[in-house]
């Protein structure tokens, strides 16, 4: 029973039920895509040239090669391909970057020293490379500061 306990809960878990549905749904959206390439371009593509471009096909030896259908899958790949960018990738970019934009910045942990350009903690009034005297700095002063240099 302990056993079946385990596996219920790995199963309903959230993240595996949204991986599946999303699996489910993408595999729909890509039956759906493949058909409207066959059904719809590739016929408007053959009115051109008056011929079957889904049967579109050579052999070699009595081995056929399914040009037209390498196209077909060809051109769902781009189109589905398109979609998820434009409306997966590129949206969640740009939710990436306004989060980013409005993220707040911790305040620095160090300064530079004035006299010797080495790296000190922010609260030191003595540099440990060059022992020069610092002024003190606060930590509020600090992040001033590093916003100006940005």
């Amino acid at each position: 029973m302990r056993l079946f306990k385990g596996f219920k809960e790995f199963i309903l878990r959230g993240n595996l039920v949204d991986l599946a549905v999303g699996f489910v749904v993408g595999a729909a959206f890509a039956t759906l895509v493949k058909a409207f390439v066959a059904d719809l371009i590739t016929p408007l593509i053959g009115i051109f040239g008056k011929f079957s471009f889904p049967d579109w096909t050579f052999k070699i030896n009595n081995s056929p090669f399914l040009i037209g259908d390498f196209i077909n899958n060809l051109l769902s790949f781009l189109i589905i391909s398109l979609v998820v960018f434009f409306f997966v990738v590129r949206p969640m970019a740009a939710i990436l970057d306004e989060m980013k934009k409005h993220e707040k910045k911790a305040a620095p942990a160090t300064r530079e020293c004035p006299f010797c350009c080495n790296t000190i903690p922010i609260k030191a009034t003595r540099c440990g490379f060059c022992t020069a005297e610092v002024a003190a700095v606060t930590a509020a002063a600090a992040a001033g500061a590093e916003v100006e240099k940005q």
